[in-house]
C-alpha cells in the first residue's frame, strides 16, 4: 500500500483534495496568473473548508477570466457587482476585493522584479513570519494562515508533503525553491 500524507490516507473518498494533493499542492508554478490564482483561492478559502473552495475552483476561474491579471486589475464597479452575485463562487465583498486589488498591487510589482514570480524569488529564501511580514506589507487580506498555505502550496516553503509521501519525490524532481536555499 502506498503512503500518502496523511489528509489523503484519512479521506480516501475525497477525490478532490486527493487530486489537487497529488497533481497541484506543493508543485513550483511559474505563471504569475497561476500564481494569482492560488493566492486568490487561498483568500477565498480563509473561514471555510479547501474542499468547498477545490469544488468551485472552475467556476473561479470562469469568473476571474482565467485569473487574467490584466484583466482582473482592471475591474471596476460592473465586475466586481457580478462577482458578487455570482453563486458559483464565494460572495464576499472583502474577498472579492482583496483578488481586484491584490491583481493591481502584482502589476505594479511588475516594472522592479518583472513578475510576481520574480518578486517572490527576489524575496526567497524567508521564514514564515518575515514571509507573512512581507505579504501584509504588499497586500490585502493575507494573513499568516493564507500566506503559509500560499507558499507551500507554491513550492516556496517546504511541508507541502511527508517524506515517505510518493508526491513529496516528485515535487522534488521538479526542484521547488525551497529546496534551493
Amino acid at each position: 500500500m502506498t503512503t500518502y500524507c496523511d489528509y489523503c490516507n484519512t479521506h480516501p473518498e475525497d477525490t478532490f483534495n486527493y487530486a489537487y494533493h497529488a497533481t497541484q499542492y506543493g508543485f513550483p508554478l511559474e505563471d504569475d496568473n497561476l500564481l494569482f490564482e492560488r493566492l486568490v483561492l487561498e483568500i477565498n478559502q480563509a473561514g471555510l473548508s479547501w474542499i468547498t473552495i477545490l469544488k468551485k475552483a472552475e467556476n473561479f476561474r470562469r469568473a476571474y477570466d482565467g485569473f487574467d491579471l490584466p484583466t482582473v486589475a482592471a475591474y471596476g464597479e460592473a465586475e466586481r457587482a457580478r462577482l458578487l452575485a455570482d453563486p458559483g463562487i464565494i460572495r464576499n465583498r472583502l474577498k472579492v476585493n482583496a483578488a481586484i486589488e491584490n491583481a493591481r498591487r502584482i502589476l505594479a510589482l511588475y516594472p522592479h522584479y518583472g513578475s510576481f514570480r520574480g518578486w517572490l524569488d527576489a524575496h526567497h529564501p524567508l521564514t514564515k513570519e518575515e514571509w507573512t511580514k512581507l505579504f501584509k506589507k504588499t497586500f490585502v487580506f493575507t494573513g499568516g494562515e493564507i500566506v503559509n498555505e500560499f507558499l507551500m502550496s507554491t513550492g516556496y516553503l517546504p511541508g507541502a508533503h511527508t517524506l515517505d509521501c510518493p508526491v513529496y519525490a516528485e515535487v522534488a524532481r521538479l526542484n521547488p525553491p525551497w529546496m534551493k536555499v
